[in-house]
């Protein structure tokens, strides 16, 4: 079947077919199960408690969702014929759930992006005085509203209406998978500002990579980085280059991988591409920017420090904010965990 493009007045979806028959009773399945362990996996290894976040909540939404549409097409592939509620439940359904999950995953990065820029924006100075319970609220609350309002929109938009419509003259064993143009954007700005970055920063990275040495601090393997940066650069600019090596001293692979995603073309679908790793990503970068944007506000509290459970974004301002009637051992010397 030929690549066919599905958007609205927008440009947000755009649906690709398989250039042969998608084996939906079983590819989805274990696709579906794949991403679940991977989801999971990924909310039980944090090595730190997160402090509440709103990235945080989305995060557990995206797995207790992806299990249910995993219970969900494994009850029809057990039963593959039967009837609930009045509604006939075939094989065509398993392909159905999946791609309005497709299609709703197509369409939540800008505003969950969005959601979560803002809130680490507004908290990362630890300006903000909501109470802990009022916070978890407000967060649970923004959570369902986007949830509720893509899936609402998901369902209204009549290119999508069609399209699902169409599953009645196609056959069971295909099924259009759709992407999202919204990720597709989303990884060409991250990869245009990661690597402005570097280029703006090439040189002190380079000395900060030379200079760095691997020891062994509270039973952890850490890096430290020996050396003396310029008095006349802007601390701005000298906490953009701890920033850049913390963020891809963790997520080195992932940048990779949308580099090679992004010169073959490849087009994954939305259902797959939104999963808890790589909102994880996102959630460093975001914070990073944050950090960099708000950083004579940052104050040094170890709660400040717990919304990240991947990246120890603390060892980035401590020589910055050192005012200790002792120096360091040596100017501008950074630890940083791995």
């Amino acid at each position: 079947m030929a690549a066919r493009l599905c958007e609205n007045g927008s440009g947000q979806y755009h649906c690709t077919h398989a250039s042969r028959p998608l084996e939906i009773s079983y590819m989805l399945v274990l696709i579906m199960l794949g991403k679940v362990f991977l989801d999971f996996f990924m909310l039980q290894i944090k090595p730190k408690p997160v402090k509440v976040s709103f990235m945080g909540y989305f995060c557990i939404s995206v797995a207790l969702l992806d299990f249910t549409v995993l219970l969900s097409i494994c009850f029809i592939f057990c039963f593959e014929d039967f009837a609930l509620w009045g509604v006939r439940f075939t094989e065509y359904h398993i392909c159905l759930f999946t791609q309005i999950t497709s299609l709703t995953y197509g369409i939540l990065p800008y505003p969950v992006y969005l959601v979560a820029a803002l809130d680490y924006y507004t908290t990362v100075s630890q300006t903000s005085q909501f109470p802990t319970r009022a916070r978890r609220l407000l967060y649970v609350f923004a959570v369902a509203v986007i949830w509720i309002s893509v899936v609402f929109c998901t369902l209204q938009v009549p290119a999508v209406s069609e399209d699902l419509e169409m599953h009645d003259s196609v056959s069971p064993a295909q099924c259009p998978l759709s992407g999202s143009l919204q990720s597709y954007s989303v990884s060409c700005a991250m990869v245009l500002l990661l690597g402005t970055a570097l280029l703006a920063r090439c040189k002190e990275v380079t000395t900060m990579l030379l200079s760095a040495r691997l020891l062994s601090f509270s039973s952890q393997p850490v890096l430290m980085f020996s050396y003396v940066p310029n008095s006349n650069t802007c601390l701005k600019w000298q906490l953009l280059s701890r920033l850049l090596l913390c963020f891809l001293g963790t997520w080195a692979p992932f940048v990779v991988l949308q580099v090679v995603v992004l010169l073959l073309g490849v087009q994954i679908p939305a259902y797959v591409e939104m999963n808890v790793p790589w909102l994880y990503f996102i959630n460093s970068f975001l914070l990073a920017a944050a950090y960099w944007c708000r950083c004579h506000d940052v104050e040094l509290t170890e709660e400040g420090w717990c919304t990240d459970p991947f990246v120890s974004w603390k060892f980035c301002f401590m020589p910055f904010n050192n005012e200790s009637t002792e120096p360091a051992d040596k100017p501008g010397t950074v630890i940083v965990i791995c």
